[in-house]
């Protein structure tokens, strides 16, 4: 009888986001299947876990999920986790996903911490229809080129970018879009420097640029002519 394949989002930042059917999973399992076994032995340390870990990670995902898979067909059952988050979300796991699904292997999502999700909600801007589109390109002209690709959808779009760039693409934003564009740039979620920020691309800019960019970001645009109202 295969075994199963637990999809584990973990902590974002704060360890006390950790479930209790998160450790619960992570201690019945026979293997860990993880992006980096140093950041995941630190955590099974903390919950005093003691599973075997194996490492699953973009440079070996093609040959890995093929060799998990094979383990689960023989009845093992296996986590699956990113350093952060939800595996298959911008980190490896969608090949071991299809993989196990096309050999009728039962995939079990244990659902938690997303930073995209997380931003979104704290953000202010619009939440009834969203677009995640990852990582900006690297190149100047790429990010340009997503940026008047989506220009007109009308939900809010949702980025990851690294603390090398984030000033940066907040410039190319201004530029494509207009300084009054509504945006929410996310650092830190959940850490001890959580910092959200929600306004005109202008401003926000300044903001970020005058503070540090060191650590995770997600940034949130809203809809084109969306701007804060108040209810009252």
């Amino acid at each position: 009888m295969s075994g199963r394949l637990y999809l584990v989002a973990s902590p974002i930042g704060n360890l006390d986001d950790i479930s209790v059917r998160f450790a619960k999973v992570l201690s019945s399992v026979d293997l860990i299947a993880c992006e980096d076994t140093r950041v995941t032995s630190r955590l099974l340390g903390h919950l005093k876990i003691n599973v075997p870990l194996t490492s699953y990670r973009e440079e070996n995902e093609r040959g890995k999920s093929v060799e998990l898979c094979q383990k689960l067909q023989l009845g093992q059952s296996i986590a699956l986790l990113s350093d952060a988050g939800y595996p298959s979300i911008s980190d490896p796991g969608f090949r071991l996903v299809r993989e196990c699904h096309m050999h009728g292997i039962q995939v079990i999502p244990i659902p938690g911490p997303n930073a995209a999700i997380t931003a979104l909600a704290a953000s202010g801007l619009p939440t009834h229809q969203f677009l995640f589109l990852g990582f900006f390109p690297k190149k100047k002209n790429a990010v340009l080129q997503v940026l008047n690709e989506w220009k007109v959808f009308s939900g809010s779009l949702i980025f990851y970018e690294s603390k090398y760039k984030i000033t940066k693409t907040l410039e190319l934003i201004q530029s494509a879009y207009g300084p009054d564009r509504l945006v929410c740039v996310t650092r830190e979620l959940t850490k001890v420097h959580e910092t959200i920020l929600s306004g005109p691309v202008e401003i926000v800019r300044q903001s970020v640029s005058e503070k540090s960019t060191k650590g995770e970001f997600t940034l949130v645009i809203a809809p084109t002519g969306y701007q804060f109202e108040s209810t009252k």
